[in-house]
């Protein structure tokens, strides 16, 4: 006990030297007011959002992300039973915009009953991407669900491994984000290639795009298709910055920057100035390379919607994908009037786009995927009724792997090692085991979307049309989703050839389910 007696008085005399600064210091009136009692409101505040996720709130309260639906992206990405006992807490009757799905008495799918079904189903796009302008690579995406762009830099190398083999394991497209292509993403997962503004991993000495690099890089790596980042959800019109502490070795060679000096991203692109040149931009990628090109865009101005699809209709050239991203998209840093206020939410958004291209009949020849919150059931069904052909899950991706919505992706503190470059912090998560996880989250979302398509009667989520959903306007309204946002009949769905052709597709993809043999009385 000798050393007790000489640790409390050291400890006391510690507190009064903490105390005698807070005293004399002029930052912060409370702990001058207060010393050492006004610490620890700050230190309250620092845990705040820990005590709010763990203790405090309720199931539907948390944002993002709330915990039932964490809760379902874990149990998901566990195989574990991600079902919910004694019906719904969500305060269906009195929440104005709720989406209700219809399902159907009787209709051309029949769900299968067991637990399983569907877990392991491919689940293809119903367009074939590239196929309207006949690029020379053209291909059925297998999935509907893709990862989205989230670069090397922002997410850690093991992070990023993991969602690549993930991907490769769930036979759906990994996205990479607009920081390069790293060794982290050649791990069996196929790619859509993103192009941002810095043309990072395909730019030269100066910092300008570099053809014969881009072609250097498709030609070394399972690329499958461009996608031409215009803006994002969460940040449009606004460039990102890397610090030079985060800039290793590895995160310059992705890039094609200096080691250890600040990798700055511009607002805009310097290959196109307007919607003609970045058509021209967009033909020269896919005669180059033979690629399917795209755009990925928040939604603001609707001049540049209009003047694209336009020059679409009259000239010939066009985008073969439209990636529209929501407000309430994540991303690894931004300013909070960014993320808060700047471009508008998935489904206005979308809900904007699709009748621009609809209306100059070009819906049937572009993919539509829809990115911003839509790797939950609920929220994906509304966008493929809405006209999205496929879904890009950035933060839900996250979950599966590992991440706790800690929201210290700007820190550089991430707790498990996803969205931070701290080795010590990265060790800890394995690649193997969580790519495991990424790819029961990708099925487990595939066959719940498969399950409601079923019970509205059709094959496919594609084939989900805007009258199957209605949006709860209160206690005693609803309006179907067509009227809420003046749909026209036969906008939402495919052609009709590829509604035919992925409905053949589904028949071997999707064994319908059935009953049993007919009664007697019923047979006459």
């Amino acid at each position: 006990m000798r050393w007790a007696r000489h640790a409390v008085p050291a400890a006391v005399t510690a507190l009064a030297a903490i105390a005698a600064r807070d005293l004399l210091q002029r930052e912060h009136a409370l702990r001058r007011n207060f010393p050492l009692l006004g610490r620890a409101r700050y230190l309250l505040e620092s845990i705040g959002p820990e005590l709010r996720q763990y203790i405090v709130a309720g199931n539907d309260e948390e944002r993002p992300f709330t915990r039932d639906q964490r809760r379902w992206v874990y149990a998901s990405a566990k195989r574990q039973n991600n079902y919910f006992g004694f019906g719904t807490d969500n305060d269906i009757e009195h929440t104005a915009g709720y989406p209700i799905i219809k399902h159907r008495t009787f209709g051309r799918a029949v769900p299968a009953s067991t637990p399983t079904a569907g877990h392991e189903v491919r689940l293809p796009c119903a367009k074939v991407l590239g196929g309207a302008r006949d690029r020379a690579r053209a291909f059925r995406p297998e999935s509907v669900v893709t990862i989205s762009g989230m670069s090397f830099g922002s997410l850690s190398g093991p992070a990023v491994e993991a969602l690549n083999r993930g991907a490769a394991i769930a036979g759906c497209l990994h996205n990479t984000g607009e920081g390069g292509l790293s060794r982290y993403h050649r791990n069996g997962g196929e790619l859509i290639l993103q192009i941002g503004t810095a043309y990072f991993g395909c730019r030269d000495d100066r910092g300008r795009f570099d053809l014969a690099r881009l072609k250097d890089v498709v030609a070394g790596a399972p690329v499958r298709a461009l996608e031409i980042k215009l803006s994002q959800g969460a940040k449009p019109s606004l460039g990102g910055l890397l610090p030079a502490a985060k800039v290793s070795a590895e995160i310059a060679a992705a890039r094609g920057i200096p080691v250890g000096q600040d990798c700055v991203s511009p607002s805009r692109h310097a290959e196109f100035a307007d919607c003609d040149s970045l058509l021209d931009w967009v033909e020269l990628l896919a005669a180059e390379t033979g690629l399917p090109v795209g755009i990925k865009s928040a939604v603001g101005d609707l001049e540049f919607w209009t003047e694209l699809t336009d020059l679409m209709r009259d000239t010939g050239r066009g985008v073969d994908f439209v990636t529209i991203d929501g407000g309430e998209g994540g991303t690894g840093a931004a300013p909070l009037i960014f993320t808060d206020s700047v471009s508008l939410p998935f489904q206005l958004g979308f809900a904007r786009i699709y009748p621009i291209f609809a209306e100059r009949d070009l819906h049937e020849q572009v993919v539509f995927i829809g990115s911003g919150k839509l790797g939950l059931p609920d929220n994906a069904v509304v966008a493929y009724a809405l006209g999205c052909d496929m879904l890009a899950v950035g933060r839900e991706a996250m979950l599966a792997i590992g991440c706790i919505q800690a929201q210290k992706c700007h820190a550089d503190t991430c707790p498990t090692g996803v969205a931070t470059q701290n080795a010590w912090l990265t060790r800890g998560l394995d690649p193997a085991s969580k790519a495991v996880r990424a790819a029961h989250y990708v099925k487990t979302l595939r066959r719940d979307l498969v399950k409601v398509a079923e019970a509205c009667g059709v094959e496919h989520p594609g084939l989900i049309d805007p009258d199957s959903v209605e949006i709860l306007g209160g206690r005693t309204s609803a309006t179907p989703l067509r009227e809420v946002y003046g749909y026209r009949p036969g906008w939402g769905l495919p052609s009709t050839a590829d509604q035919k052709a992925i409905v053949e597709l589904m028949a071997t993809e999707a064994p319908q389910g059935g009953s049993a043999p007919p009664s007697p009385t019923a047979q006459r």
